[in-house]
């Protein structure tokens, strides 16, 4: 059973928690959710708070609590959690900081349970330069990246899923390292878009991020795809 939603912002509260509208699934309100897990040996669970604020913390706690104790009753074997890499890394971050507490709750469940954390997608570059366009420059800061292709995720994912439970953490990333304003710059250049990235350690959320706190540790799954390569695909 796989249980999503869209990105942070992109719905009010109670419509991100409908991780399968169409079916009736509400992790808030627990409506459908005793059924739709009856019968499934692995959840993963991909659902992202509608909000990046204090306030996710509260929705990752309620949603989360309700899977977690309607998994255990379905007798549920493995719990997949996908998160994000370094994300205890970066304690200025309230998302990052309600990220942390979803996966403490995954640990302190019944079910068995394995943490995939994945890097950046590529596919959030622009929404990520979108943060801080104004006009013709975009700042970024150096915040160093280890960005995947949104296709490449799943299949690691899957692979973890439908293995013995990890029992802790495995991080997901791309095979480059790249800082933020050079991913800017790439992602400009390849699609001849004449604005200009201005280099700003201050723009952006980002900035909060420090050294080498978004890469990827010893022993991650490296996915094949670069990102030039995805670029100019």
């Amino acid at each position: 059973m796989l249980l999503a939603n869209g990105p942070p912002g992109s719905a009010p509260q109670d419509q991100a928690a409908r991780d399968a509208r169409s079916t009736g699934v509400d992790l808030l309100t627990r409506e459908g959710l005793g059924a739709a897990l009856k019968g499934a040996d692995v959840f993963i669970d991909a659902t992202q708070s509608p909000t990046a604020d204090d306030a996710s913390a509260d929705f990752f706690r309620r949603a989360t609590g309700n899977l977690l104790t309607a998994a255990e009753a379905a007798g549920v074997q493995h719990a997949v959690l996908l998160s994000i890499v370094g994300v205890d890394q970066v304690p200025d971050l309230a998302y990052y900081r309600a990220k942390v507490l979803k996966e403490e709750l995954f640990k302190a469940g019944a079910v068995p349970c394995s943490i995939v954390r994945a890097s950046q997608f590529f596919e959030y570059i622009d929404e990520i330069m979108s943060w801080t366009a104004e006009g013709d420059n975009i700042r970024l800061p150096p915040t160093l990246l280890q960005p995947i292709a949104l296709a490449d995720a799943p299949r690691a994912v899957t692979d973890i899923a439908t293995g013995a439970p990890l029992h802790g953490v495995r991080d997901v990333a791309g095979p480059d390292t790249l800082a933020l304003d050079e991913l800017g710059k790439v992602t400009l250049t390849a699609r001849r878009d004449a604005r200009t990235i201005v280099t700003d350690p201050d723009a952006g959320p980002f900035a909060a991020v420090s050294g080498k706190a978004l890469l990827a540790s010893d022993g991650a799954h490296i996915a094949p795809t670069h990102y030039l390569d995805w670029l100019t695909s």
